[in-house]
């Protein structure tokens, strides 16, 4: 029997034409000792990979349930909407092997840029053009997708994170009291052993963006409370400047504005904020419209990035004032809150 040196686990609500197009990708990998586990909902077949059904929607649930089943001791995340290039798990795995820059005793985890697919409509391109751009993600992790140089971190989110099973094990996995928000968690909780998480611009994988606007500002809304809340409870990976940017901008803009009409004196500073903002935001159409040649697209950027700092500034407290995030209406164990495995 082949030796799998790692289990690559997919959580899905069902299949999907994304789900089978990273399937496709993962077949065409230089690597080839590793399985494939699939967890949805309900039970449901997929030529050539395991597939467990889990009966509950919970991403973190269903990474927990098949790392308990994987074979590998390498457990690789993606998400459903995304696929690596061809030297993905290769690359990944020489990182964990070669002991060089960190002894192999305490490195934990690898990561690498999630690009946007060049397949992409151009609204998924504008956001994926947010969340690339120092200006659109406040500098706060840029790393994550944007090919940079090689550095080690502290958070990561699991659509491109593989995880040495053991270290999995010891911090019991995912804890899924949080969504989304369980890979930082999970992140700072490998940290806190003192074990080192290594990002590498050679593992890649291609991320498939939410569309501008709605789509795109659904997901912003969920990452600012939950971050927003993280910084109450997890402050040393989350009480940063680039998160609390927004919020100070947001609420600067409409508190300022009250005030500028009681104290002259600030009008000078207030105007300069604001016109200091609307450059830096047209710089980073600028930069998009050199790139792509495409004056739509840039224009989409500016917009999705000024929604963007609005709706995560605006809802970010909102989150850090609440004692408690409801992760899902459906109510899970305390048992099954974290992974439990060999």
């Amino acid at each position: 029997m082949t030796k799998i040196k790692a289990t690559i686990i997919i959580p899905v609500r069902t299949v999907t034409p994304y789900l089978r197009e990273t399937i496709g990708f993962l077949k065409k990998q230089t690597e080839k000792k590793f399985e494939i586990i699939v967890v949805t909902d309900k039970k449901e077949k997929l030529l050539g990979v395991k597939v467990l059904s889990s009966g509950n929607p919970l991403p973190a649930y269903k990474r927990n349930l098949g790392a308990g089943k994987a074979r590998g001791k390498i457990l690789a995340f993606l998400d459903d909407d995304s696929y690596p290039s061809e030297h993905w798990l290769e690359n990944a795995l020489e990182i964990f092997s070669d002991g060089l820059a960190i002894p192999t005793d305490f490195l934990a985890a690898v990561c690498g840029p999630t690009l946007t697919p060049d397949k992409d409509n151009i609204y998924q391109k504008a956001s994926g053009w947010v969340w690339g751009s120092w200006f659109g993600s406040g500098g706060a992790g840029v790393y994550r997708n944007k090919v940079m140089s090689r550095r080690e971190v502290d958070d990561f989110p699991s659509v491109n994170l593989l995880v040495k099973k053991e270290a999995f094990g010891e911090v019991r996995g995912f804890d899924v009291s949080h969504w989304p928000g369980e890979d930082t968690k999970l992140c700072l909780d490998l940290v806190k052993l003192g074990k080192k998480i290594i990002y590498d611009p050679k593992v890649v994988v291609y991320h498939h963006r939410r569309p501008v606007f709605l789509p795109h500002m659904k997901q912003i809304s969920r990452y600012a409370l939950r971050r927003g809340h993280f910084v109450r409870i997890f402050p040393e990976t989350s009480l940063r400047l680039g998160y609390l940017v927004p919020s100070l901008f947001t609420y600067g803009i409409f508190l300022g504005g009250v005030i500028f009409f009681f104290f002259p004196l600030i009008r000078w500073a207030y105007l300069l904020s604001i016109s200091l903002y609307f450059l830096l935001l047209f710089s980073a159409g600028v930069e998009v419209f050199l790139r792509e040649k495409n004056i739509y697209l840039a224009t989409l950027v500016m917009g999705a990035i000024l929604a963007t700092h609005l709706t995560y500034g605006l809802l970010f407290p909102f989150g850090y004032f609440q004692k408690r995030l409801t992760t899902t209406p459906h109510k899970i164990d305390d048992q099954a809150k974290t992974y439990v495995g060999g």
